[in-house]
């Protein structure tokens, strides 16, 4: 009695917050929520059939199924913990109407301070390198297009148009470009996929994958990477007018993911083999023509999109570390944020290695941000009786109880720790350092061809 009682109460705040913010139940709105909650594949995408060369193509299907469902479910843990807090602190009369509630304010409102420093430290970490990620992807991807300039130039200029991010208040501006990205997403996988089928597989192809054990745990912990992008979930979860709803449309949106990621990771796989090992961006292998540069301006945009997406929440943090979170003044929120965006320029100059920096990320960060620490974060909120018995959302009966849950989280954390972080965090790293032997810091072209005179 005492859990229908809170969920009576958490359904009545939502319910008030869809009327305050002028929501609908129509089919449009319903539409427009699953465009919003998609999340972003667009760089991960680009460098996934490289991730097929290292695996092998059963492998590299297994390990997107897994962690597809490994990403859908850890997704569900954090939208559990964030109902359970902002329902503890609205029973406090806390309002969160001028506050963005973050990852690290979740896990300080149920777990304490010591487990707030540790999910600060690992997400603003991910995030940091996660924005990177999109300015080397933008630079990998323009080059393709225009090859006058080397890409670390091309970083310099995207560097500074990704800057503009500083003047977009919230998450709540970004619902359009949302759905636009989803689109362009969309059209590239489509376009990777057929255009690899219509191109045929290259002379003398080989599909050599899996060769060794570094190739094979880094093209897993990219995959690691590509479904665990949810560090933001808490941030977009807020900008909800129904957070409860989150669970159930990453799932879908996941599973949308995968009609994409499957038939073009596979499709370039197939034509290109083991050339792909040398080109960690499938664009760089397709013909030029006007799908393509069709392919690579929609990649530009969406990735400058994604960037405002990873830095949103760094913005955040930094506002409330100046305390200047709670201020209106667009101008003094966007002077406020620009030394986010400084250090994050500067390290995507310095690593500029598209493919393997995921890997790395992927092993290193998103292992623990995404994947391990809400799993944790969940048993430890819910061990006690009381606890379980107040709990605003209950395990779903097919799981078996509180005990099936438990069960799910302790696989989580156990294979993420020791394939994911171990094996992947040796074997990324290693490809990493690597990369940096044969191309150099502050590299002007990785991966580029001869240029021709």
């Amino acid at each position: 009695m005492a859990s229908e009682k809170v969920e009576t109460v958490i359904a009545g705040n939502y319910v008030e917050m869809e009327r305050e913010e002028g929501s609908s139940k129509s089919t449009k709105s319903k539409f427009s929520k699953f465009l919003w909650d998609g999340g972003s594949v667009a760089q991960v995408l680009l460098t996934l059939p490289y991730s097929f060369s290292q695996l092998g193509l059963l492998s590299g299907i297994l390990f997107q199924l897994l962690y597809g469902l490994m990403g859908s479910w850890t997704a569900y843990l954090i939208s559990v913990l964030y109902v359970e807090y902002r329902t503890r602190k609205e029973r406090e009369k806390v309002d969160f109407r001028n506050h963005v509630i973050q990852w690290f304010e979740v896990l300080d409102g149920l777990l304490g301070k010591h487990w707030r420093n540790v999910g600060l430290l690992f997400n603003c970490t991910f995030l940091v390198f996660g924005s990177v990620i999109q300015l080397i992807a933008c630079a990998s991807n323009i080059y393709y297009i225009n090859d006058n300039l080397d890409k670390r130039t091309w970083t310099y200029i995207f560097g500074a148009c990704c800057a503009t991010t500083v003047f977009v208040p919230s998450f709540h501006n970004y619902r359009i470009w949302s759905f636009l990205g989803l689109v362009m997403t969309s059209y590239t996988a489509w376009y990777m996929t057929i255009a690899s089928l219509i191109h045929g597989q290259i002379e003398g192809v080989k599909h050599s994958g899996p060769t060794t054990m570094v190739l094979y745990f880094t093209g897993a912990t990219n995959i690691l990477y590509t479904f665990g992008g949810h560090a933001v979930t808490v941030e977009i979860m807020h900008a909800m007018w129904k957070p409860q709803k989150f669970k159930l449309i990453y799932l879908i949106a996941t599973l949308y993911v995968l009609t994409l990621t499957l038939p073009s990771a596979s499709a370039v796989y197939w034509a290109f083999g083991d050339l792909l090992l040398t080109h960690s961006n499938a664009l760089s292998l397709l013909p030029k023509n006007g799908y393509r540069d069709t392919a690579v301006i929609l990649m530009l945009i969406h990735q400058f999109i994604t960037f405002g997406f990873a830095c949103t929440p760094l913005y955040f943090v930094w506002e409330k570390f100046l305390r200047v979170h709670d201020t209106k003044s667009v101008l003094k929120r966007a002077l406020a944020r620009l030394p986010v965006v400084i250090p994050i320029w500067f390290l995507a100059i310095i690593f500029p290695f598209f493919g393997p920096i995921n890997s790395t990320v992927g092993s290193l960060l998103v292992s623990f941000t995404v994947y391990i620490i809400p799993s944790l974060a969940h048993m430890i909120t819910f061990s006690s009786a009381s606890a379980r018995e107040n709990a605003v959302e209950r395990p779903p009966p097919f799981l078996g109880g509180w005990a099936g849950l438990y069960c799910a989280n302790i696989f989580v954390v156990v294979w993420v720790l020791v394939v994911g972080f171990g094996f992947g965090g040796w074997a990324s790293t290693l490809n990493f350092i690597r990369q940096i032997d044969s191309f150099g810091l502050f590299t002007k072209c990785y991966q580029c061809p001869p240029h021709k005179a």
